[in-house]
């Protein structure tokens, strides 16, 4: 897939960087994950309620928050891989202690503190149970946030479960088990085309988890 993608001769212009890719029906191919999730959004009305002048403005803050959980992605891959995304993580061990210790004490509450206040000042949350990032119905960017808070939950249970245990940020872990929920989506985390985290972006090691 790699190999197929870079080539210009197989993916047309421009060539492509890395996956994940998308072939579209034009045969045209897309790659990065913010830019085919803004593609397909609103075909599969994942970019928001709103419709004509608002619908352009919806879907930017939508994108905006889709951008944003995925910094804190990026910030979670780099605590096991703080110097050298090429080295190995045994290489790297003690950076990657110190990076993660910065990472659970501040890194991480900052980024769930801002999705609480999001999901808080939504003009729509007395009346949707204030589980929804933008308008009252599930769009990418609530898909993503989900998506790094399961991820983060397996690379860092005892941190997790501290920062669940606080109360602070009870809207964004209700979120997180409202999306777990939904029809389809259910489905599909309990079946065999749900890949289970092994040497990806989030990864386990105990010594760089902990409850502080």
């Amino acid at each position: 897939m790699f190999s197929t993608i870079i080539d210009p001769k197989n993916s047309g212009f421009p060539p492509h960087f890395a996956p994940p890719a998308l072939k579209l029906p034009s045969g045209r191919i897309i790659s990065q994950t913010p830019a085919i999730l803004n593609h397909v959004a609103p075909k599969f009305g994942l970019a928001g309620e709103k419709e004509g002048e608002d619908e352009e403005e919806a879907r930017s803050t939508v994108n905006q928050l889709v951008l944003t959980a995925l910094d804190l992605n990026n910030e979670t891959h780099d605590t096991h891989h703080p110097i050298d995304v090429g080295d190995y993580y045994a290489n790297q061990k003690e950076a990657a202690i110190a990076k993660t210790k910065a990472y659970r004490a501040s890194r991480l509450p900052k980024f769930l503190g801002y999705f609480e206040k999001v999901l808080e000042s939504n003009p729509e949350a007395k009346t949707n149970g204030g589980t929804y990032l933008v308008g009252s119905t599930t769009t990418t960017a609530d898909l993503v946030l989900f998506q790094v808070l399961d991820g983060v939950s397996f690379a860092f249970p005892r941190r997790i479960a501290a920062l669940k245990k606080s109360g602070k940020y009870d809207k964004v872990f209700a979120l997180k088990e409202r999306v777990g929920g939904e029809s389809g989506i259910k489905e599909y985390l309990t079946s065999g085309r749900r890949q289970k985290y092994s040497e990806g972006i989030f990864r386990h090691y105990e010594e760089l988890d902990g409850e502080e």
